[in-house]
């Protein structure tokens, strides 16, 4: 049992990556409060009481609040306060649908969410994880009017976690021996990183063929697809709530840990003025500094193509 919990953090939305999000941030015991809204009345209450009668079975002390919540803004009294706002709210993808194509409708549920956030809780900390990722992590910085440094999102975390299980169930070796990652953005313009792939420190390229560390790549960038083809309704959530719950206790703990997330470029790289899939620190406040690593030339190009990629997408939202 944690006895230095503290702070509080607010989860929007309370589907199945929304409350899977909770119960991890819940039983990591760091917190004092994790709230969780949703505008379908009384099912984050509902969660939350389950959750809260978990608490002597696993032996963890942080209180989860439930909260319905209106499109106006009701209800989110109760997030008052937050030191991390994970939104996870919007629709998920369907079978055939690519992140795009979430585009508008979700554009003006991040809105109004980052727009009450920033009534309620005006130096909280946003970890966005809502479709399309790299768009709605913009908007959301926009709508909230917060500093770039504290709005920034899920992706790098989970794209190197599905790169580094493919690799190592592909090889048949422990997760634990992989190191992988990508960058760039959530979905086409992912853009992986051979120099920094290792297998027990050896070069992914030196245990694995060329074709099939692509054939990886490939299945790591269509990696939510995947998923959800084979759900048939809704998407990926154990995966991303865990990366999502790490983002947030990185900031409550202030870990200063070096992780891949869609943070605000502004000169690293080359790259100015644009949401991207870069390693940065992540501590209390937010992003603490974009980290920039030896990239080859290809990767560094394929990263240039990405951020252009993601600034004509970005452009588009502001008007959503």
């Amino acid at each position: 049992m944690s006895d230095n919990r503290h702070g509080k953090v607010t989860v929007v939305g309370a589907g199945f990556y929304g409350s899977t999000t909770a119960q991890r941030l819940a039983e990591y015991d760091v917190f004092e409060t994790v709230v969780l809204t949703d505008i379908v009345e009384g099912k984050p209450e509902g969660l939350a009481l389950d959750m809260n009668q978990s608490r002597p079975i696993e032996g963890f002390e942080t209180t989860v609040v439930g909260a319905t919540t209106t499109a106006e803004g009701g209800g989110y009294e109760a997030t008052a306060g937050s030191d991390v706002v994970v939104v996870t709210a919007g629709l998920p993808r369907k079978p055939g649908m690519s992140r795009m194509d979430l585009l508008e409708v979700n554009a003006g549920i991040v809105r109004g969410v980052a727009e009450n956030v920033a009534k309620h809780s005006p130096n909280a900390v946003i970890i966005i994880v809502s479709n399309p990722l790299d768009e709605m992590t913009a908007l959301a910085q926009q709508a909230s009017q917060f500093p770039k440094s504290r709005v920034f999102g899920q992706a790098g975390v989970l794209d190197t976690a599905r790169f580094t299980n493919n690799v190592a169930t592909t090889l048949g070796v422990p997760v634990g021996s992989v190191q992988t990652l990508t960058l760039g953005s959530h979905g086409d313009t992912m853009v992986p990183v051979p120099s920094a792939c290792f297998v027990d420190g050896k070069p992914l390229a030196d245990v694995m063929a060329a074709d099939k560390i692509e054939e990886l790549v490939t299945r790591t960038r269509n990696g939510g697809a995947e998923v959800v083809a084979l759900l048939k309704t809704g998407s990926a959530y154990y995966a991303p709530s865990a990366a999502a719950a790490r983002m947030a206790r990185a900031v409550i703990t202030d870990s200063g840990e070096t992780i891949p997330v869609c943070a605000w470029v502004d000169g690293e790289y080359g790259i100015s003025g644009v949401y991207l899939g870069v390693e940065a620190q992540i501590g209390a406040g937010g992003v603490k500094k974009v980290v920039e690593r030896d990239l080859t030339d290809s990767e560094l190009a394929g990263l240039k193509e990405a951020a252009e990629a993601v600034r004509a997408k970005q452009a588009d939202v502001s008007g959503l």
